[in-house]
Parts: C-alpha cells; sequence; structure tokens
C-alpha cells in the first residue's frame, strides 16, 4: 500500500473462530464492585429481539474510561457462538446477574410502601413506633392489618420474602383507590 500519510488503511480484518466471541461492555464506576470473573450475563441484539443470549464475565479491565465526567470500567463478556449467529461489531444490551433465586415468594414494592391514610390517630401513631421494619398491610375483618415481613433481593418490581406471616396467593394491599377522611366527614377509603 502507497498512502501519502504515516496512517495506512485497513485491507482486512481476520476472525480467527467466530464460534467464540466476546463483548466489550461499559460497567458505571457504582456497579462495577459487584461484578466477578465468571458471573452470569444475559444479553440481547438488535438482530434477534426474542432471543436472550448467555455468556459469562472474562475479565474486568482496571482502566478507567472518562466521558464527561462519567466514570466507566471494561468488562469482557465471552460467549458461545456456536450457531453463528452473532456477528463482529453488534451492538448487545446486557444485563449482569449480581444474584438470583429460585421457588421464592415475592411482593410487589408496592405493598411494601403502602402505608395507609386513615391512621392518624394517637393508636396510630403508637402502632408507628412499632411500624420499623419492612410490612405488608392485609384486610382482616373489614380493617387493615400489618404484617412484618424480612426481605432479601429485589429486582426494582418485586422484592423477595424471606420471612413473614403471608402465603402464596394471598391478597395483600398496594394501593388506596379513595380520597381519605377528612374533616368535612366525607367517607375514608376503599382499600384493594
Amino acid at each position: 500500500t502507497v498512502a501519502a500519510s504515516f496512517q495506512t488503511p485497513t485491507l482486512f480484518n481476520i476472525a480467527q473462530d467466530l464460534t467464540k466471541m466476546q463483548i466489550d461492555s461499559s460497567v458505571a464506576e457504582a456497579d462495577i464492585g459487584k461484578i466477578e470473573v465468571n458471573q452470569s450475563v444475559d444479553f440481547t441484539v438488535d438482530a434477534y429481539p426474542d432471543l436472550t443470549f448467555h455468556g459469562k464475565v472474562s475479565e474486568i479491565r482496571n482502566a478507567p474510561i472518562v466521558v464527561q465526567n462519567v466514570v466507566t470500567y471494561d468488562v469482557v463478556v465471552r460467549v458461545d457462538n456456536r450457531d453463528l449467529k452473532l456477528k463482529p461489531g453488534m451492538t448487545a444490551n446486557i444485563s449482569l446477574i449480581i444474584s438470583s433465586r429460585k421457588d421464592i415468594l415475592k411482593v410487589s414494592n408496592a405493598a411494601l410502601r403502602f402505608r395507609p391514610s386513615e391512621m392518624r390517630s394517637k393508636d396510630a401513631s403508637n402502632d408507628k413506633q412499632k411500624e420499623k421494619g419492612s410490612g405488608v398491610w392485609i384486610i382482616e375483618g373489614g380493617k387493615p392489618k400489618r404484617i412484618k415481613v424480612t426481605t432479601g433481593i429485589s429486582d426494582g418490581n418485586h422484592t423477595e420474602v424471606v420471612s413473614g406471616d403471608i402465603k402464596e396467593g394471598q391478597e395483600i394491599i398496594v394501593e388506596s383507590l379513595s380520597k381519605p377522611k377528612t374533616q368535612t366527614g366525607q367517607t375514608g377509603p376503599r382499600m384493594f
């Protein structure tokens, strides 16, 4: 190749084995402490939006990448590509699996955040002292009753229940659909 500048153009990129590929991913500095070698990774590519591919973290590079004061680290993910669906240069959307549980009881995060608005009496303020920690509300005898639970891992929408006096399929309160009782004597909330 004869070139007028010192940069010679690339003529060929040669791939040795396309059945084994890697993903170079950027992980934020806040999350890098949770990543370990051999950790499982799920990912998708735009060419196959309905397929989820799997890989493992093979390397966590220590060199920080700083773009507009945002620090990320390169995490290399090894992928088996026996069916040759993945091509070089594809964009992958990865999910690093920090922890997983099977056969657990889980509740909606909305149920863990719920607080009845009608609890404004002196008894309610005493009950709030007892309400430290996580809990869910059920309807018992036509009134809301709090059940204390111990929580585990969360995916942002649902949270694992490690212990507590609730059972699978039990109805719990996630929200009140009407306004609380006011000083003008309007009716109180309906609970679902």
